[in-house]
């Protein structure tokens, strides 16, 4: 069974090498975040850092203050940056906007590695405020590229990638201990740049998202990019009807304005369900705890006993490298056989038992003393980046990409995005002064949050692995709740003899309430994609499945 397996994904990677290879050159502007996210609250830590800007001489108040507003001013930079990237990945396509991105974020960078330089510290910490809030600016479009036979793991490669740029910077700061002067906080920040450069230099050849080129009417570039992707012929049948159904998709749907496209999310319970969905993950997905670990874990392991700042480097160190080989592990094995729903619910219970474990270990321990418990919640601290990994670090990107309309896509992903990056930002102001006021109920409030979030997934959220993003619609016009049982592991026996309308049943009878063309195009188009059913229909009997995304 195991050769098997590893057989198909062998077979997999070779088909898909060119899908495999765009994933990896989008996605390595999020080794960039990555180290971003993992860098700060290192550099914070180091005693050059803290001379240079005179936060030695600060109270513990002030100190958690200003720190709260050097990390966090990255995510109000992000905040923005999602809506007007947004605009511009609309009207001049992906790629370009991927391109601007990787240049602002090369200056951002250069500009926080000088901060300070001929001027005052207190100009120079002015300066690291602008620099942080003008690198973030970093889109995706590998959701609207990737075949959906490996969908999920090309969207989950993000997440890896984050956890690339953690495991980097947490164990270049830990290793820049022993050099002094201010060298020793600049040269993480100038490391970032290498990341950035990668970035810029691989997306210059990548091809555009076909669905924009499908929206703007370059059908014949799309069938390009769609061979291309799935390294097949242009005139092969996959891409005739894998570009059929995206243009039935989009009919009097093309080249939306942005604005509109916010108005249009509104015109549908249905519709503003799948555009808000990503959203609300994203919210729930900060209020795990995950970015509070990410940007102050040298003072939560110091809060759980590690007494040194080499110490803390260290273990914050180890914490990056847990994180990225199960991200890795997450990505290979995990994401496209286990679905998007389980791995949410089960990521969310077990990351909200390894919080509520160290809340209470925290909370019975206040005195900040090393007993063996000490060690058992530093266990708990490493597996909730493994559960966090497994779950709800890769699948809301994976699941808001999915469920929203192709043609309100964009709008919609910027919410999510905009959204993420505004709660970021909330949890990295509050965060130092939760620990400073709160203490352990900072981790409890985490891991209620976790069950929560389980529980919505289990509830309200159908699983989405394996449908194509066009078809995804039909999950939620009917029996949302049952479908969404249905779905969950047990969630049978809450159901009895109830079953939700089957995709394939609520697809026929679309196509028949179809019937009558409005325009020639949509004339046009039915007879191709009455063409490419016929290719399906007679694939399918041999048991082949021709969509490519």
């Amino acid at each position: 069974m195991m050769a098997t397996t590893l057989k198909m994904e062998l077979r997999d990677i070779i088909q898909y090498r060119n899908a495999y290879f765009l994933a990896f050159s989008a996605t390595t502007g999020y080794v960039c975040f990555g180290w971003d996210i993992g860098l700060i609250g290192g550099v914070i830590a180091l005693p050059s850092f803290q001379q240079y800007f005179g936060l030695q001489s600060e109270s513990a108040s002030a100190k958690a203050s200003l720190s709260a507003n050097i990390v966090s001013v990255l995510q109000a930079g992000g905040f923005f940056g999602a809506l007007f990237s947004t605009y511009f990945a609309n009207r001049f396509g992906r790629k370009p906007a991927l391109l601007a991105s990787a240049v602002i974020y090369l200056i951002g960078s250069t500009i926080q590695s000088i901060a300070g330089v001929g001027t005052s510290p207190a100009v120079g910490l002015k300066i690291l405020y602008f620099s942080r809030f003008l690198g973030a600016l970093v889109p995706t479009y590998v959701s609207e590229c990737a075949p959906r036979a490996i969908r999920g793991r090309c969207t989950g490669s993000i997440e890896v990638a984050v956890g690339l740029g953690n495991m980097l910077a947490y164990n270049f700061t830990d290793r820049l201990y022993i050099v002094w002067g201010q060298m020793q906080w600049r040269l993480p920040i100038i490391a970032q740049m290498v990341p950035g450069a990668l970035f810029l230099f691989f997306m210059l050849f990548q091809p555009e998202s076909p669905r924009w080129l499908v929206e703007r009417g370059h059908y014949d570039k799309a069938a390009a990019v769609l061979a291309y992707i799935a390294r097949k012929d242009q005139d092969d049948d996959a891409v005739a009807l894998t570009l059929s159904e995206i243009r039935a998709d989009f009919i009097g749907k093309q080249r939306l304005p942005l604005l509109t496209q916010f108005r249009k999310m509104g015109e549908s319970k249905i519709i503003f369900l799948r555009c808000i969905i990503g959203s609300l993950a994203t919210f729930l997905q900060q209020w795990s705890g995950t970015n509070a670990i990410n940007y102050y874990a040298p003072e939560i392991f110091a809060g759980l006993g590690f007494s040194s700042t080499s110490s803390t480097l260290f273990a914050t160190g180890i914490y990056g490298v847990v994180k990225f080989v199960v991200a890795c592990t997450t990505l290979a094995f995990v994401i496209e056989s286990w679905g998007r729903k389980r791995t949410l619910i089960y990521g969310g219970l077990a990351q909200g038992l390894m919080m509520l474990w160290i809340g209470g270990y925290a909370g019975a321990h206040p005195d900040q003393g090393v007993v063996p418990g000490t060690y058992v919640s530093i266990v708990a601290l490493y597996l909730f980046g493994v559960f966090f990994c497994l779950g709800w670090g890769f699948t809301p990107l994976i699941l808001g990409s999915e469920v929203a309309p192709g043609h309100l896509r964009m709008a919609a992903m910027s919410l999510a995005s905009a959204t993420t990056w505004l709660f970021t930002y909330i949890i990295a102001q509050i965060t130092p002064i939760m620990l400073d006021h709160i203490t352990y109920g900072t981790f409890l409030l985490f891991g209620v949050a976790s069950f929560i979030m389980a529980a919505w997934v289990y509830i309200f959220i159908p699983e989405t692995s394996g449908y194509p993003l066009e078809d995804i619609k039909y999950l939620f016009e009917k029996d949302i709740i049952i479908r969404s049982l249905q779905d969950a592991p047990g969630g049978k026996i809450f159901l009895g003899k109830r079953r939700a309308v089957s995709v394939e049943e609520l697809k026929a009878a679309d196509t028949l309430s179809m019937n009558s063309p409005k325009e020639i195009l949509e004339e046009r188009l039915e007879d191709t994609s009455a063409q490419a059913h016929s290719i399906r229909t007679s694939n399918s009997r041999r048991g082949d499945d021709l969509l490519i995304i």
